[in-house]
């Protein structure tokens, strides 16, 4: 391959006459470049800054406010100051000051006075957008129908948002989490956990609940209230650390997440040209996302903020997030070796068809890995510890400390992966079944699962991301995911299967990262691969593309889809296990500042009633609208910051802070999570026409089981007539059994749809 150009700016040697002093001008030049291109960041990032800090404000309103301001005061030949000079001139003669002087401070004291306004009027909009985005009444109106006071409230939101709202715009008018009653938590929670025991569990919870609500419960909850006045969000920032950042074992199958390519659709098998439009396409997201140009909703914005240019640092104890302000590089790994690779060239982004060209040379290179390089990347996907400690003690100088901070400190990681993964329709379930576990996990040491995200992009074109959990959620990354998809096809390649335009000639080529791992080391990262191994090996996984109905058929049932699903997923669970369990379905709470996740408890006994009654083929049509009703009640509630589970969470941390112990809180945070659920929103519908391009559905994403003898469930709701379910549990457990599963769940949705009979109202 091509040598990386080494840009020296300037060389001296010392001859017997002096030193001879030798400029590079093209170094120079992209010295210049790089400045202007930082310069110009800076500018905007400032611009930026003043203006969500004067939202729903903008100059332009100032502008008109102070003009108005004074020409008011003028054509009615009152004093624009407001009395100012006259009271300055208590202090200083006046009289001793010319009158075009005079003038000049009249008119300064009226544009003091007029900003005064103009910062009242913004204090006020502010306000008002936030009572009105702490108003949920919208979310209790039945689909179909929009109550009036529905209609006032989203008038009045886009009269008080401003015309061009910025993506972090809404942050300082969203309300905070609220902190609900200790009561109202223990009444929620014991409701959910009565399908779950029989009677004498359920007597012996209750006075466990009902002890904790009268005596710890409240000298606890005051310090939360403590906290939520003071703290932006009382949950996040420990939600963050402790469930996240403070766990010690790998996060790979455990804590990261994959997301599809195309279910049907394969743009091109050229993998250096796959990868040119997606990494080009990502950047330019980048560029949006510097300038705060991303399309905003009144929900926070603040998980953005680190999605690029950032890596979770492991630990001894506790990892920590490293973000950097901006990234000019990526990194790229491909058969063992590790590659820095800049993006920018001649104070420009690169184009499609350059980065291509950047990754066949990487692709050509026939340079062999450093000895232990090529495993070296499963450091970040066995146990934490022994990643932080091996960190100190072997990369914290010298060349491995330079290409550890190329890899941590560039913009994301780049997979160039040398298997071949895609949808085959003549083996579905295999070959997708081997599609997911390679982005979930790869070979465990083809992946840096400590960057916020990796691409990764397959021999045959087929591309997948996985993140790292810790900084934001599923959404977060689908939002750029889906930027990326809908971008691809309208880049086009040739008819070759390549990039359009042309290679750069002078452009300088990736720089090979160098490495120096001692044998000690390699020993450390063949455990973590052990580790690993052993992991990956044990999931189970299989994906259905359950296109036999989809939200079209749901909603002429008027029921929520989402309800429709959690339901089938009980149903299907019941059958496969032959009784209930503890059910996690993620919800977000985005409607406030610094908001992530609730939890809700689909189990409920409305939902346990219907499953019943279904198994005794019974009629059970209103049982299943009333489970739907519940189901939706519960969703709303985790909503709007009256969820169980990260109240619960909160007040346990307060307790061990205080050195108290709650039975309560240790028993309930104990409960294993059996049946973990997600849905993958599909958030940007306008990109993608699903109508005319129905080929164009993305296969959504999933994630590894949580509990050894659970399942983990990931669905994504794909127009009107497609739903792609992603099923994990672990092959170790003799519960569980992926396929299984998948199949009971698909028997279930249409058993639940049959019991509307849509076929036969069709006919009448």
């Amino acid at each position: 391959m091509a040598e990386a150009h080494q840009a020296v700016a300037f060389q001296f040697t010392v001859t017997p006459d002096g030193i001879d002093l030798q400029l590079c001008h093209e170094a120079l030049r992209q010295i210049y470049l790089s400045g202007l291109h930082s310069w110009k960041k800076r500018f905007i990032r400032f611009k930026n800054g003043v203006m969500t800090g004067v939202y729903p404000g903008s100059p332009g309103g100032f502008m008109v406010v102070v003009g108005a301001y004074l020409s008011y005061n003028k054509y009615n030949q009152l004093d624009p100051s407001q009395g100012l000079v006259a009271k300055l001139g208590q202090h200083i003669p006046i009289g001793t000051i010319s009158p075009r002087c005079q003038l000049v401070l009249r008119a300064v004291g009226g544009v003091l006075v007029g900003t005064g306004l103009w910062v009242s009027i913004i204090f006020v909009m502010r306000n008002v957008l936030k009572c009105l985005l702490s108003w949920h009444g919208w979310m209790y109106v039945q689909h179909g129908s929009v109550s009036w006071s529905a209609k006032l409230w989203m008038v009045l939101v886009k009269v008080f948002s401003g015309r061009k709202p910025m993506l972090y715009s809404f942050q300082n008018s969203l309300p905070r989490l609220p902190v609900p009653p200790v009561k109202d938590t223990c009444r929620r929670y014991l409701e959910s956990a009565r399908p779950l025991m029989d009677d004498e569990q359920y007597a012996r919870m209750e006075g466990l609940a009902k002890d904790f609500e009268k005596n710890l419960g409240p000298r606890l909850q005051w310090y939360l209230k403590l906290k939520s006045w003071w703290a932006s969000n009382y949950v996040s920032d420990w939600w963050e650390e402790y469930i996240y950042l403070r766990g010690r074992g790998p996060i790979m199958v455990n804590s990261n997440y994959y997301a599809m390519d195309f279910l049907y659709v394969f743009p091109t098998s050229v993998q250096a040209a796959r990868a040119g439009n997606a990494i080009h396409s990502i950047m330019l997201y980048r560029r949006k996302l510097d300038r705060a140009q991303i399309k905003p909703v009144p929900l926070c914005s603040a998980q953005w903020e680190r999605m690029f240019n950032t890596t979770r640092v492991p630990g001894a104890e506790t990892d920590v997030l490293q973000h950097v302000n901006d990234s000019k590089h990526i990194a790229v790994f491909h058969r063992g070796r590790f590659y820095k690779v800049w993006v920018f060239y001649d104070g420009r982004l690169l184009l499609p068809r350059e980065i291509e060209q950047q990754m066949d040379r990487i692709l050509n290179d026939q340079s062999e890995p450093a000895p232990g390089e090529a495993f070296l990347a499963a450091l970040t996907a066995g146990a934490r510890t022994p990643w932080a400690n091996a960190r100190v003690t072997y990369f914290s100088r010298g060349k491995n400390k330079q290409s550890l901070d190329a890899i941590e400190k560039a913009a994301f990681f780049v997979t160039l992966d040398d298997t071949q993964q895609r949808y085959d329709a003549g083996s579905p379930v295999a070959s997708l079944t081997s599609y997911a576990k390679s982005l979930l996990h790869g070979q465990c040491f083809d992946r840096w699962f400590d960057k916020s995200f990796n691409l990764i992009i397959f021999k045959n074109g087929t591309m997948g991301l996985n993140a790292e959990h810790s900084w934001a959620d599923a959404p977060i990354i689908g939002h750029l995911w889906e930027h990326v998809l809908s971008s691809d096809p309208k880049m086009s390649y040739t008819e070759e299967g390549h990039c359009c335009g042309e290679p750069h000639p002078n452009l300088p080529g990736p720089q090979r990262m160098q490495w120096d791992i001692p044998a000690e080391c390699q020993e450390v990262i063949q455990s973590s691969l052990s580790v690993a191994r052993t992991l990956a090996e044990d999931v189970d996984s299989h994906i259905i593309p359950f296109s036999d109905f989809g939200k079209g058929l749901i909603k002429k049932c008027r029921t929520s889809p989402d309800a429709f699903i959690q339901i089938a997923l009980q149903l299907a669970h019941f059958r496969d296990k032959g009784k209930f369990c503890l059910t996690y379905e993620a919800s977000m709470t985005r409607l406030f500042r610094e908001g992530r996740t609730e939890t809700v408890r689909s189990c409920t006994n409305e939902t346990c009633a219907f499953v019943r009654a279904m198994l005794r083929d019974e009629t059970c049509l209103k049982l299943l609208k009333d489970a739907a009703e519940k189901h939706q009640s519960l969703y709303r509630l985790a909503m709007t910051g009256m969820g169980i589970d990260r109240h619960l969470f909160c007040l346990y941390v307060v307790s061990k802070y205080l050195g108290e112990e709650s039975a309560f809180l240790k028993e309930v945070l104990s409960e294993p999570w059996r049946l973990s659920t997600s849905q993958t929103p599909l958030q940007q519908v306008e990109l993608f026409d699903l109508v005319r391009h129905p080929e164009y559905v993305s296969s959504g994403g999933g994630f590894g089981p949580v509990a050894d003898d659970g399942y983990g469930v990931s669905y994504i709701i794909v127009g009107e007539n497609l739903i792609n379910f992603h099923i994990s549990s672990k092959h170790s457990s003799p519960e569980t059994d992926s396929h299984r599963f998948g199949g009971n769940i698909r028997q279930a949705m249409l058993d639940i749809l049959a019991l509307f009979q849509l076929d036969k109202k069709s006919n009448k």
